[in-house]
């Protein structure tokens, strides 16, 4: 049985008579019939029956019918994406981000697909990238951006920047005032005795403090818990604790004077990846995005807006 068995066999079912099928695919009616009997031959079963309205599908026939348009619709599915493979690309493109890293790209990407790929119709999925992931398994996001590399035979993990992780605390707090005196860094072992604002533990930035933490030989325990940056931040301001976000995300609120932060010695940092599938192909509008966000990050780095992150010389 091939696909052009399956592409007879829908038509005759459809027209409900094989003279009308032949008609309709422009092929001999013997040669139909034909193609009916080996099938027929081939399974061991009768897939039509006639009646005086024509030829109906038997009950193995209407299980074939099911099959075989699916079966024909992915490979007239793979036909067209061949056709269009250098045409302009087209079609959505759903993106999951970590909230941290959409507030800097989100904006910027829709943009530039705007402008570039006008096609495309661009999904940008924000959440903790906890549940980035699960999306990206489900397949219910194309791509994604994390901080950790996913080791799995399903996804594709690609290193793209590296970005530093500051702690901070509000100038309003007489400690911050004693800590900017003091140094112009910190180290992980002074975190101990600091009333520090965190994550919930499950969350990619808490576990990788506890992680760095522990490399240090220093135990961190979270006076506050809360998963959204922007509430981090709004405690910390109101000199609740100190907290530990990528340098950008508090670059605004420093240069406005509003909270005071210090890089780590030695530097604290994490690397931003991209995620795709593994285990199935990418469409040419998939592709595209991939680029663009390569190309948008790099502007962004460039530009100073994403901190002191550097591009992986490898993208």
């Amino acid at each position: 049985m091939d696909v052009r068995q399956l592409r007879y066999f829908i038509a005759i079912v459809e027209c409900g008579s094989i003279s009308k099928a032949a008609q309709r695919l422009n092929v001999a009616q013997p040669s139909l019939s034909l193609h009916v009997r080996n099938m027929e031959e081939g399974m061991g079963v009768k897939l039509l029956f006639r009646t005086a309205q024509g030829v109906q599908a038997t009950e193995a026939g209407a299980l074939l019918l099911h099959h075989a348009r699916e079966i024909v619709g992915r490979f007239e599915e793979v036909e067209r994406s061949i056709r269009s493979a250098d045409a302009e690309p087209a079609g959505e493109v759903a993106i999951g981000l970590p909230s941290s890293i959409a507030e800097v790209l989100g904006v910027p990407l829709v943009r530039a697909a705007r402008a570039e790929f006008p096609k495309i119709r661009l999904r940008v999925a924000e959440a903790m990238s906890g549940y980035v992931l699960d999306w990206l398994r489900q397949g219910r996001v194309d791509l994604g951006l994390l901080y950790a590399f996913v080791e799995d035979r399903e996804l594709r993990s690609i290193g793209l920047l590296t970005e530093t992780l500051v702690l901070f605390g509000s100038v309003d707090d007489p400690a911050v005032t004693d800590m900017a005196s003091a140094s112009d860094t910190i180290g992980m072992k002074q975190l101990a005795s600091m009333p520090m604002i965190l994550p919930s533990p499950g969350h990619g930035l808490r576990d990788l403090v506890e992680q760095h933490a522990a490399k240090a030989g220093v135990g961190i325990s979270a006076q506050w818990e809360i998963d959204a940056y922007s509430a981090i931040k709004s405690l910390v301001g109101d000199g609740l604790g100190f907290s530990i976000l990528p340098d950008h995300s508090v670059a605004s609120e420093v240069a406005a004077g509003k909270l005071r932060a210090w890089p780590f010695d030695p530097p604290f940092q994490r690397t931003v990846h991209i995620v795709e599938p593994a285990n199935r192909p990418a469409t040419a509008a998939m592709r595209a995005v991939e680029r663009l966000c390569r190309r948008t990050l790099r502007t962004l780095v460039r530009d100073g807006a994403w901190g002191e992150a550097r591009m992986r010389t490898s993208v």
